[in-house]
């Protein structure tokens, strides 16, 4: 599973320094005839802007994500789960607000805690809705979209609701354990964690500093190529088809649901990106993108299939599309 991730990783700084040596060239004749000192001009404007505005959200993220997940064990988080299954779905949702970690840094955690007992419903729930309803998300959401306000306290709401259908449904018929992990592996990795916990504090300091600093590179080339996505579709797309997507009751929604997942962006990074399409895009097919987005994308798909079945993994990616799109389609008519 590492491999294939780095291969794509390979993959995804190819394509950008593709683009970038595309973009220096701009003086060959051949790129000349449709890259124009305009175009450069306004790509290279959005893609700093955004990567700007986003950067010091995904540094906080970063830093409060590897001080959680060095200082904090699991089983603090555990013995605060309640039994009933309404209640259990109302703690995962607010399971962000103490702990705002990436999703990056949850999936790892949540398979520990799945094998040391906790509800595969509670623990899908905290994976799908902790990357939304986090105090940094709901800053870097209002600050993203400073003259609609409103965004941000829908992105939370939406999460939520969708958080609430998907866990019941989850609840309703997931009985079995759906993890690819053996109960050796898992020893294994307790002898690990153990092995980390007797170190001293310096042990601990060290771990906190490279935990944060790979997954600030992590997630900064994931920013880097959807920032630079999001400018090159701006810059070069006619306004004309942007618009007739955008402005569409169900295109737009499911465009930006698809956006969202190739991009595979931070949630602390991604209301920059959406932000940029306010004029071309319905408020309602935003939300869909801040709400999808964080749940599933390639990135997210990828680590969830190295920690669960792949027969889970494909009902979940059906389970959160639709619950989504249908949610979003709601909360557009009758509550935005």
């Amino acid at each position: 599973m590492p491999s294939t991730i780095d291969k794509t990783t390979m993959q995804i700084m190819a394509f950008i320094c593709f683009i970038l040596i595309v973009l220096l060239l701009k003086d060959f004749n051949f790129f000349s005839s449709f890259v124009t000192a305009e175009h450069l001009q306004t790509f290279k404007t959005i893609f700093i802007s955004i990567l700007l505005e986003a950067m010091p959200f995904i540094l906080l993220g970063v830093l409060l994500s590897s001080l959680l997940q060095t200082f904090v064990s699991e089983q603090a988080i555990q013995r605060f789960i309640p039994k009933n299954p309404l209640l259990g779905i109302l703690f995962a949702c607010l399971l962000g607000i103490l702990f705002p970690m990436c999703e990056c840094g949850m999936i790892p955690v949540v398979r520990r805690l799945i094998l040391k007992g906790m509800p595969v419903y509670i623990a899908v729930v905290f994976i799908i809705t902790g990357p939304i309803i986090n105090p940094i998300v709901f800053a870097a959401t209002f600050m993203a979209f400073r003259n609609h306000p409103t965004i941000a306290y829908s992105r939370m709401g939406l999460a939520f609701l969708v958080a609430i259908v998907i866990g019941l449904i989850l609840y309703r018929f997931i009985k079995s354990n759906p993890l690819r992990i053996s109960r050796t592996s898992f020893l294994t990795e307790q002898e690990l964690d153990s092995h980390q916990h007797t170190g001293g504090i310096s042990r601990k300091l060290n771990t906190f500093f490279v935990h944060a600093s790979n997954e600030f590179f992590d997630m900064g080339k994931y920013l880097i190529f959807g920032s630079m996505l999001t400018a090159i579709i701006q810059v070069f797309m006619h306004r004309e088809s942007l618009l007739a997507i955008g402005q569409g009751p169900i295109s737009s929604h499911v465009f930006m649901m698809g956006f969202a997942y190739i991009l595979s962006l931070c949630s602390t990074s991604d209301a920059f990106v959406a932000s940029s399409f306010q004029t071309s895009f319905t408020s309602g097919s935003l939300l869909t993108f801040l709400v999808f987005g964080p749940m599933l994308d390639f990135k997210s798909t990828l680590m969830l299939l190295s920690v669960f079945k792949t027969r889970f993994v494909l009902f979940l990616i059906l389970l959160i599309s639709t619950t989504v799109l249908a949610c979003s389609l709601f909360w557009e008519h009758f509550l935005s």
